[in-house]
């Protein structure tokens, strides 16, 4: 029976076996990544073609993320429980599947229905690939690795706009339809280069009860959110209140659970909480401020979709060349300054970008707060990413990849729904330079705020040097025996 990887299997980020099995979660993760990048830039063409309402676009997104952000700790769950490549392969083939009836889909309501697929197949598939990494390598090359992951990633993030703008000024249903040879590919290269891992401890036992309240609770709050796009009623608000609470039951649900999805116990390391927390702010920040940029450049400058999506192109460049260097540093030193530094210049890119004139130069006015966008993530993600698996025993490195991704993607969800109402936009209003304009300015300056919290949280709650992880739960940690 597969376990997890022995000591002396443990792949090496140099060897050849650690290459493929680096390439092979980046290309899964990758497609995820560049469905999401393609959809945003899609949007606008999306809603003109199937006559959608900002709500139906904002659903187009909040339907992906809904479904990925509830089922993901599930996800993380079952590769712990029956297979991390074994998971992660069948979530890149289902989102293969999902990608095609997205493609085929005849009318907005459609087309959310397959992106709710295509999020609970990427629920499978997100966590996994950071599980790999985390139970196949060796502990001294882990956050390398990592690094390295997250600045490869830069390659689907760079292609994406560039590439999607292109597919869209054509037919945006071939967006979705590269999905499917993609994920063909992965498959083929998980099963043959991938090695298997599981915790050999883990409960059999499905948290049903967990599962389906973290399903209501997510979609009941946002759908309250984004019904507030038009405007104030009591069906929102009574919506969204339920959510809360199915939430405030699921969190009481895992605490007396006897095989818990998500284990109280990961969340009395002060490191794990405190950098899930960094991540709810970041991601919520990063998530809003990247819609609305594509959708400024477009409605109110008029740049096309190609145009609107290029222009992210030097963020994911940067990362693509640093990220990999900070995640070495980071571990050489303390993630801490890396991560608080990182924030606030990421901050600092949102906030230059907020003041971009409604007919913008790219080079004056896009360029150098994308720029400082992508030095600041560079900084930050990898050892964020880390620093939170590290807090974790290995055993349970899926769930608390599953953990970590999950509050990343609902931080994305409740912003993409709760932040366009909260700025003033509604209904049609994602189509009006006049509407759109000065919401983009107020949403920016929002986003900004929510990672200069991020860099505060981090300067207060994460110790200046981390200790080692097995140091505090040696009873845990397999490779500390």
């Amino acid at each position: 029976m597969t376990t997890e990887v022995a000591p002396h299997e443990l792949l090496r980020l140099k060897s050849h076996g650690g290459r493929l099995a680096l390439a092979t979660t980046v290309l899964g993760s990758g497609i995820a990544l560049l469905d999401g990048t393609i959809v945003n830039v899609a949007l606008p063409t999306i809603g003109r073609d199937l006559d959608a309402d900002l709500a139906g676009l904002q659903w187009v997104v909040n339907a992906y993320a809904l479904t990925l952000a509830a089922f993901i700790l599930l996800g993380g769950s079952l590769g712990d429980r029956f297979g991390r490549r074994a998971m992660y392969a069948v979530g890149v083939a289902g989102f293969g599947v999902a990608s095609a009836l997205c493609a085929l889909s005849p009318s907005v309501e459609v087309l959310v229905a397959a992106r709710a697929v295509q999020g609970l197949c990427a629920a499978l598939l997100v966590p996994g690939s950071l599980a790999i990494l985390q139970a196949s390598f060796h502990r001294d090359d882990r956050m390398a690795a990592i690094g390295a992951w997250t600045g490869l990633l830069g390659v689907a993030s760079a292609s994406g706009p560039v590439v999607g703008g292109w597919l869209v000024e054509h037919d945006w249903r071939w967006a979705f339809w590269l999905n499917v040879p993609l994920a063909v590919v992965v498959v083929a290269l998980a099963v043959k280069f991938v090695p298997e891992s599981r915790n050999p401890l883990a409960s059999k036992h499905i948290d049903l009860i967990g599962i389906a309240l973290a399903v209501v609770g997510l979609a009941a709050l946002t759908y309250g959110l984004t019904a507030l796009s038009d405007g104030v009623s009591v069906r929102a608000v009574v919506v969204g209140v339920l959510g809360l609470l199915a939430l405030a039951a699921f969190a009481w649900a895992e605490v007396h659970a006897r095989a818990p999805m998500v284990p109280p116990s990961l969340f009395a390391n002060r490191v794990f909480t405190t950098i899930n927390l960094v991540t709810l702010l970041v991601y919520a920040g990063l998530s809003a401020a990247l819609l609305f940029l594509v959708l400024f450049l477009q409605t109110v400058a008029g740049w096309s979709a190609l145009e609107a999506g290029a222009a992210t192109l030097p963020l994911s460049i940067i990362m693509l060349v640093l990220a990999r260097r900070f995640g070495t540093m980071a571990a050489r030193s303390a993630p801490r300054p890396f991560m608080i530094g990182g924030t606030l210049v990421a901050a600092a890119g949102f906030a230059l970008l907020a003041v971009a004139p409604r007919d913008p130069s790219f080079v004056l006015h896009v360029l150098p707060g994308i720029s400082l966008v992508g030095l600041g993530l560079s900084m930050t993600v990898a050892p964020l990413t880390g620093t939170v698996l590290a807090a974790a025993p290995d055993e349970l490195a899926g769930t608390a990849s599953g953990v970590n991704n999950a509050v990343a993607r609902t931080a994305g969800l409740l912003a993409v729904a709760a932040l366009p109402p909260l700025v003033g936009l509604g209904g049609a209003d994602y189509a009006s330079a006049d509407a759109l304009a000065p919401s983009y300015r107020v949403a920016m300056i929002v986003c900004a705020g929510l990672l200069v919290g991020g860099a505060a949280l981090t300067a207060v709650g994460l110790p200046s040097r981390e200790r080692t992880p097995c140091a505090e739960t040696p009873h845990l940690d397999h490779a500390a025996r």
